[in-house]
């Protein structure tokens, strides 16, 4: 079976597929990738599945080699990715040679890079999911960061596969890698009214307990990325939120982008690793189309709320899968 073989492990380089769901009542987080739209791009470029494991690579990534001819994407955060010397375009799907280096080097923006594999990585899934859960020492690889002399598993797959055509094409090139053509993998760009940096946002349950005064701080106000900030949730330093009275609260289910405001009044924006509830009011929810903007974000960066409705926030959330589709289909056509 075909494998990478990890020579060199990055900062925190995470093994993630689509999420752990349904143990939430048991405490269990769904986990999963921190940017959706860039696993779920990644995926459809070498002609995976939504759901199947890629590596999510924090800020540095790692330098790995493939015991087998390997089909490729990169996605999310730009790194400056090599093989043999050559640069490996993102955005499209990449034949690497087996046993030859592939090295993540210098970030140039983002923080988070995905790596797919044609088939996905093949480990053992714990409660329906190969998502790590660092905190909880499970899934992914042994449920920790990858190591130096990890081998993890890369799926079988038929011998008719499209993209082993394409390397049949290709072998008597040479070349260390052979890309497919670009596919325009952008999120869709948001309206002219919306400033670089925003983060658009639905009202929460807790709206009207808050002060005039923190609703349009929050609606207006740069907020910046803290050193605190993990998987768990982004903890946002700036002008403080504060409740009308004190507010008692029986804890509540929270979701990936619930607001929540604790006592402090410096508010935390929950993200893939975040716990099933939480007691802190919550004053709103970022809207799923502009949550990879907020978990490509690194410290020391700001962000801006721009509330909106939520059938707004449906009407915007219908776009990117529109857009995902069409991914999907250059992306087949790319490989057939």
């Amino acid at each position: 079976m075909n494998a990478m073989i990890v020579l060199r492990p990055g900062m925190h380089t995470l093994l993630q597929d689509g999420g752990r769901t349904g143990y939430q009542h048991y405490g269990v987080p769904v986990n999963g990738p921190m940017d959706e739209w860039s696993h779920r791009v990644a995926n459809a470029l070498v002609g995976n599945g939504d759901d199947a494991a890629v590596f999510e690579c924090t800020l540095t990534g790692p330098t790995v080699q493939f015991t087998q001819d390997t089909l490729i994407a990169l996605t999310g955060a730009r790194m400056k990715v090599t093989v043999d010397g050559n640069t490996v375009p993102f955005g499209r799907a990449v034949l690497v040679r087996r046993g030859l280096e592939m090295t993540f080097g210098e970030r140039l923006h983002g923080a988070r890079c995905y790596l797919a594999v044609r088939g996905g990585f093949a480990t053992e899934p714990v409660m329906g999911s190969r998502s790590t859960y660092v905190r909880g020492g499970f899934g992914g690889v042994q449920g920790r960061a990858l190591l130096r002399g990890d081998r993890v598993a890369i799926a079988g797959l038929p011998r008719e596969w499209p993209a082993l055509r394409l390397e049949h094409r290709l072998t008597q090139s040479g070349l260390p890698l052979v890309s497919g053509p670009a596919v325009d993998i952008a999120l869709p760009a948001p309206a002219a009214d919306v400033p670089p940096g925003t983060l658009r946002f639905i009202p929460g349950p807790q709206w009207r307990a808050f002060t005039a005064e923190a609703q349009k701080r929050i609606a207006g106000q740069p907020y910046t990325v803290t050193p605190q900030s993990d998987r768990m949730g982004y903890r946002l330093a700036g002008p403080a939120l504060a409740l009308r009275k004190p507010l008692e609260m029986i804890s509540e289910a929270v979701s990936f982008g619930t607001i929540q405001v604790p006592p402090d009044g410096q508010p935390i924006v929950l993200m893939a690793d975040r716990q099933s509830a939480g007691g802190y009011p919550k004053i709103g929810y970022v809207a799923t189309c502009d949550l990879p903007l907020l978990a490509q974000a690194i410290p020391g960066e700001t962000v801006r709320f721009q509330a909106i409705a939520q059938e707004d926030a449906e009407t915007l959330l219908q776009r990117m899968d529109e857009h995902l589709q069409r991914v999907r289909e250059a992306a087949a056509l790319a490989l057939a």
